[in-house]
């Protein structure tokens, strides 16, 4: 199971591993926390459809309908509203309602009863930052850490169904410094240009902790898979944009993996990893 804030995020974070599993006929679920509802149209193509502008719900949840097919996955929405990313100094209130502002362990139950139901072995979700600081990925983590822990407690949440424990959970970690490196580096001596340069002078201002990246799972003949699922959220996506930059080729030879830090496990498994299921598909 697969837990994202929003629709898109599914296929920007881990989408060729949960591409690669399901070719090996794992069952994939994404919960997606809410509908996107407050998203900006960052496709510059897009921006001036007033329908899209006047149904934006409607419009993300084709376009995670289509991104779904691509994958190969199932999906859930667990109903709460967009946050919306604020912005400016003093940062605005968020808006009444929204998924940032629920009470966390009321939150978790939706997770725990899908949970629950799917009865998955391997969470996937965000680290504490969420990734980056976006009030729905921040929510998303919380309730993801909850959930794990209550899903298989009979005395939590008993109206949420038979309990069952999912046996390991992950940070995704995907945008990385040794990844975002690695391709800089190998554009550069290709001569040509990187869109990374940027992103890197950033994270050395800001001194961005380093990750423990626990798990590389091998999945570079599934990223045209992700891009194409990536693509399919057209409101959210430039298929001309920075998304694509860098050619297919260099980026399946210099980073054919996708990471992850391994932050509970209920079973024994050795690092560095190669798969989320290391320790469990020989129990």
């Amino acid at each position: 199971m697969a837990v994202h804030a929003h629709p898109d995020d599914e296929s920007s974070k881990g989408a060729a591993t949960m591409a690669k599993y399901v070719s090996e006929g794992v069952d994939v679920l994404v919960a997606t926390c809410t509908g996107g509802e407050r998203g900006s149209i960052l496709n510059p193509k897009l921006q001036d459809d007033p329908y899209i502008e006047a149904h934006i719900h409607e419009v993300r949840a084709k376009e995670m309908e289509e991104a779904r097919q691509i994958l190969g996955v199932k999906q859930a929405w667990l109903g709460f509203v967009d946050s919306g990313l604020p912005e400016g100094d003093p940062l605005p209130p968020l808006p009444d309602g929204c998924f940032a502002l629920q009470d966390v362990d009321e939150a978790a139950g939706a997770l725990v009863k899908l949970i629950r139901e799917f009865r998955p072995h391997v969470i996937t979700t965000y680290d504490e930052n969420g990734g980056y600081p976006h009030p729905d990925h921040i929510m998303t983590h919380k309730i993801s850490m909850v959930a794990f822990d209550a899903a298989g407690d009979a005395d939590k949440y008993p109206e949420a169904g038979e309990p069952w424990q999912p046996l390991k959970l992950y940070y995704n970690q995907g945008f990385n410094r040794p990844r975002t490196l690695a391709l800089h580096e190998a554009l550069i001596s290709r001569g040509m240009e990187s869109p990374y340069g940027e992103w890197l002078d950033r994270w050395k201002q800001i001194q961005r902790t380093e990750r423990n990246l626990t798990t590389h799972v091998p999945c570079a003949e599934f990223y045209p898979v992700r891009d194409k699922a990536l693509i399919a959220h057209a409101t959210q996506i430039d298929p001309d944009g920075g998304w694509f930059r860098v050619p297919m080729e260099i980026q399946q030879e210099v980073w054919p993996t996708e990471e992850y830090e391994l932050t509970k496990s209920l079973v024994d498994t050795s690092l560095p990893e190669d798969d989320l299921f290391a320790g469990i598909r020989q129990n």
